[in-house]
This record gives C-alpha cells, structure tokens and sequence, in this order.
C-alpha cells in the first residue's frame, strides 16, 4: 500500500503564475488514476512519490518503508524507493537493444538470475523476436511494452505510469490495456497512473483521483464519479456533461420531486438535498440521457423545444448539437444512427430530460 501526504510550492515568477500541491491519498493493490487538466499537479505526484522531485512537506510511506518524511529529514534516492517508472516517452536507452534495457534495469541481481528474467520478460511480454533491436527498430506498441518490462524487471512494489498511451494510435492503445491487465493479474503490483482521458479511466481504473490545481476535489470509481460529480469543477473537468443554468422552483423531500426553470420552461426534477427553493444551480445531464424527437403538437412534460444546428458522426452513434430558447449553451445528445435517421427531415425538434438523470451541481 500506498500512503502519500505530499506539499511542494513553486514561488510565482514574472512570467509564471505561482502553484502549490497539496494533497493526501492511499493507493492499493490495482490501478489508482490520477486525472485531471493539464498542469494539475499529477505528474508532480509520480515524481514525489518517485524521489525525482523532493516535497516541502509530507510523508510517502510504500508497505513498512519510509520514502520520504519531511519532519523527520528522510529523502531516500530514486534508486533505493523501489518503484518502477513508466515515462511518457517510455525513455529507453536508443543505443541499447530492447534485451540490453533490460539487462541494464536487472544489473543488481545475480547474472544466472539476471538472464533468466530478461528472458522471463521478454516472453512475456512477447518481444523475444525483437530482443535485438533498438528502440527506434521497433514499433510503438514494442517500445512500450519494453518500457512496462523494464519497470517490472526488478519487481518493484509500486509501477508508476505517466499518461503512456498518449500518442498510440487505436490498435496500439488496445495492446497497451492488453498488457496492464497482464500486469494486474500476474504481477499484483499496485499501479498509480496518470491520464486526461476518461475512457482510459474506465478501461483500467479502480480507483480515480480527481485533481485541480494541486488538490484532490474527487474521489471514487470511475462510475461513481461520472455518476455523481461532486461539484461544477468536476463536472467540467470530465467533459461528459451538458451544464444548464437554472433556478429551483418547489422541492417536496416526500415524493422525491422538484420543479426547476431552464429559461421560461418548467421541468420535473429529482429532490435535491442541500437546496432551497429560489437556489440558483447548475443542472448536469449526459448527453447519452436525453431524449429527442419530432415535435408533434403541445408539448409534452419536461419537453423543450430546440434548433438542430450540427450532426457530429461519432464511432458508436451520432452527437446532435442544438439551441434553444431556454439557455444560450448549445446541448448535446448522444443518439444511435437508426434513431437519427426517424427524424432526418425534421425540422421542429423537442428535447426530453428524463427527471431522474438530472443532477445539479
């Protein structure tokens, strides 16, 4: 196990705003995600947990072992943390073969030791038939195994992982899940790894950090998250919501019922604890929960009329953008082909929010 409490400031300069991270976390057996915007702090993290960058204050405690402790002046080196590292740009030696990274990686172990695991490792992680070449002889989806391998190699009690799919392509993105999960079923090594992309969260996390601006503002599952954002930043950073200012009109805790106004129309809504009527909220819905259709006479309730403006062809489905007269954001809809090609030559369209998928934050 994992335990962190990590403060590290960087002093405003003239041409850089000032930033201080501040945090506290436990990470275990699978895969923990830090994410989060570009410069929240998360690569800041792996390389305080590492040792490559030493804190102002805190404590990084891996099992029984002490990495670092402000108070107490303990700072171990990189090299005597026992953690493996996996860098953006994977950083393999470009003048040593694939088995000759990994031979450097095993050096402190026994040479008959030594060779067996290279070779345990390259078979596993199937680069025997690319053992000798370079880096840049192989392909992208080599090098990053490689790089997996090599962080393995000295089994190492915690794997830390800087956004390392970033820059593959699909069938490379695929192959790199593939070998975490390898990872995670035969090694049972805790991994802590970075990433902005929230499909990757749900590939592989078990557990997801939400960080801003140095704190940690979210944490829980990946669906408990999505589920139920804690606050606007949160919902705003996953990037999977439609944002909708309104103003609550009744709450009857009895019924488990609300009344809300989205511009001029009233919407039915789920009781929302800790407000009050007259609250000024933000009403969060995902685009795959509405509802649209033809208009077809008076309409109906929770219905808003709208203004199809974009059709964007998406791998699985198309996302519809449009305006209405209740809010200036344009709202977007998750629908499958079939269902858009009912209403193609549509020209006056509704949008329905089902009551229970509207959240506020």
């Amino acid at each position: 196990m994992l335990q962190a409490r990590l403060k590290k400031t960087f002093a405003p300069k003239p041409d850089s705003a000032g930033f201080t991270l501040d945090l506290e976390f436990t990470a275990t057996q699978g895969v923990t995600v830090l994410f989060g915007p570009s410069g929240a702090g998360k690569t800041l993290v792996l390389d305080s947990v590492a040792g490559f960058v030493r804190p102002d204050e805190g404590r990084v405690l891996l099992d029984d072992d002490i990495l670092f402790d402000g108070a107490a002046g303990v700072h171990l080196a990189p090299r005597h943390r026992n953690c493996g590292y996996v860098f953006q740009n994977y950083a393999l030696f470009p003048q040593m073969t694939l088995r000759q990274n990994l031979e450097f990686a095993a050096e402190r172990r026994p040479r008959l030791e030594r060779h067996r695991r290279v070779n345990e490792m390259l078979e596993r992680f199937r680069l025997t038939e690319a053992a000798g070449r370079r880096p840049h002889e192989v392909s992208g989806g080599q090098r990053q195994r490689c790089s997996i391998a090599r962080a393995l190699i000295g089994a190492p009690k915690l794997l830390l992982l800087d956004e390392p799919a970033t820059g593959l392509d699909a069938p490379l993105r695929a192959e790199f899940y593939e070998a975490l999960r390898q990872v995670q079923s035969e090694f049972k090594t805790p991994m802590l790894l970075v990433t902005h992309d929230l499909a990757e969260c749900f590939e592989l996390a078990e557990d997801m950090l939400i960080l801003h601006e140095g704190r940690v503002i979210q944490r829980g599952t990946p669906r408990a998250v999505l589920d139920e954002p804690a606050n606007l930043e949160v919902a705003r950073l996953l990037g999977a919501f439609n944002l909708l200012d309104a103003e609550i009109r009744t709450l009857d805790p009895g019924r488990n019922t609300s009344r809300v106004m989205l511009g001029e129309f009233e919407i039915d809504g789920p009781y929302f604890p800790g407000h009050l009527k007259g609250d000024r909220v933000t009403l969060c819905v995902r685009p795959e929960q509405i509802q649209v259709s033809a208009r077809d006479g008076k309409l109906r309730p929770n219905q808003i009329p709208a203004e199809l403006k974009r059709v964007v062809e998406r791998p699985h489905g198309l996302r519809l953008e449009f305006s209405t007269e209740a809010t200036t954001t344009i709202i977007r809809a998750t629908v499958s082909r079939a269902d858009y090609e009912r209403y193609r030559e549509t020209h006056d369209w509704v949008i329905q929010f089902p009551s229970e998928a509207l959240r506020v934050v």
